[in-house]
């Protein structure tokens, strides 16, 4: 057991080695050393929370697989995450969570998601925005612009109403003067900007959504990390009200015209309610299921996130990957070339023959999985193998938090080999590869 004490000592040393470590620092620093010297799984008093953190295969396959019922999200996280997730699928348990999975569930299916006109023609918007920000001699924030792109296809995916993130500019450099268009202030230029380029007011409005719904979400994630003390940081405000006012702004009118569109049509038979025609977004197919407007701006909201926020990540990551090693980006290119070819768009089978794009795309979710950490709250008191068969099972009380990181357990160099933290695809590809299609191996969850 590691004590307030233990832990205290520990980030105070780290801080004096690192200046702003707390703040500057990576999400697992601290809890990579803790782990070589405890172990894959510890038991963590912080203040007045005592907390159980497990990287071990076994242990995150009881959570998440086998033993699945006994571990729920919980009040304490709901309680953090409510003012934004609400009673969503990511911040739901139990009957509300089975409802919310089997609303969404049947729009996602291959057809949907492989339907790729939709991105490519915002794809086509990305590239002529790096062109032309390249052209005039800055560099492009690529995780900004990523994140734009992701946000704008998830809204028209899941909404058919595009927020036109893209539109609204991209930011320059911090030390360039940003243009001021009709006092309002805009990275865009006359000649940037792109021939959908909306109105000023729906720029602003895409800018604002933008920035609320980033902000909306890093405050959640505070209140998640400091679940003891966030109440006393927002003793005057509840920090959440403001952004979410600007996400509900766009959301809420998109969610009562679809309802009240679906009310006033004919009385769907059982069989309509479950067929979904090939233009319906997730908006359409929900107000079927339920025209209750929070639940369906939950269910929206929630999915928009994780779609959003995951697909950015992981397409940031594999540029940021491909850009440290650059004879990987070459192999890369090499194979999309021989594949496609430098200008058609890619089919379902093409992307599937790509093997060392997934390859790369597979190790750079090994090494910067969209979850690196989550956590789960134990219901019934139960117990788990030990990591060391020799020892006897670990005692995991009932109601005790279950803080796991799928990042720390792909990084551990005794599953993974001495080269873990090292960047090399081909582990996808040749003889390791046999080690990760073992079925009763369960330390590749992400992909």
């Amino acid at each position: 057991m590691i004590s307030l004490r233990v832990l205290f000592a520990f980030v105070v040393e780290q801080s004096y080695s690192s200046s702003s470590y707390y703040f500057t620092g990576l999400p697992w620093d601290g809890l990579m050393d803790i782990m070589e010297v405890r172990g894959p799984v510890f038991n963590l008093n912080v203040l007045w929370d005592n907390f159980v953190l497990t990287c071990q295969p076994e242990h995150i396959q009881i959570i998440l697989a086998t033993d699945f019922n006994n571990y729920v999200k919980g009040e304490r996280f709901q309680g953090n995450m409510a003012a934004v997730l609400g009673v969503g699928v990511f911040n739901s348990d139990g009957e509300m969570w089975k409802f919310h999975r089997s609303m969404s569930r049947p729009f996602f299916t291959r057809d949907r998601v492989t339907h790729f006109d939709m991105f490519d023609r915002h794809a086509d918007t990305v590239i002529s925005l790096m062109k032309t920000r390249i052209r005039s001699g800055y560099a492009v924030d690529f995780q900004d612009l990523i994140g734009r792109f992701t946000l704008d296809t998830a809204t028209e995916f899941l909404f058919g109403s595009c927020v036109h993130s893209l539109a609204a500019g991209l930011p320059f450099p911090r030390n360039v003067a940003q243009p001021v268009e009709s006092g309002i202030a805009t990275p865009i230029s006359s000649s940037e900007k792109l021939p959908l380029s909306p109105n000023i007011p729906a720029t602003k409005l895409a800018r604002e959504f933008t920035k609320a719904f980033l902000e909306a979400q890093g405050i959640i994630s505070i209140r998640e990390r400091f679940p003891s003390i966030w109440p006393l940081l927002e003793i005057r405000k509840d920090k959440t009200k403001a952004p979410m006012k600007v996400i509900n702004a766009f959301i809420e009118p998109i969610v009562a015209e679809a309802v009240a569109k679906m009310k006033g049509q004919e009385k769907k038979n059982d069989s309509a309610v479950e067929d979904i025609g090939e233009e319906d977004t997730l908006l359409d197919h929900l107000v079927k299921q339920t025209d209750d407007p929070v639940v369906i701006k939950d269910a929206t909201l929630n999915i928009l996130i994780a779609g959003r926020d995951t697909t950015a990540a992981t397409l940031t990551f594999v540029v940021y990957c491909l850009s440290m090693y650059p004879e990987i980006m070459q192999r890369l290119r090499q194979e999309i070339l021989e594949k496609v070819g430098p200008s058609k768009r890619p089919t379902y089978d093409d992307i599937r023959d790509m093997k060392y794009l997934r390859a790369v795309i597979n190790e750079t979710l090994r090494l910067f999985p969209v979850v690196p950490f989550n956590v789960r709250d134990c219901i019934k008191a139960t117990t788990w193998p030990s990591p060391d068969p020799t020892q006897p099972p670990l005692y995991i009380p009932a109601g005790t938090p279950i803080p796991y990181s799928v990042l720390m357990m792909h990084r551990r160099k005794d599953l993974w080999g001495p080269d873990a933290e090292v960047f090399d695809p081909d582990r996808f590809i040749d003889e390791r590869l046999k080690n990760l299609l073992d079925p009763q191996a369960f330390h590749i969850p992400s992909f």
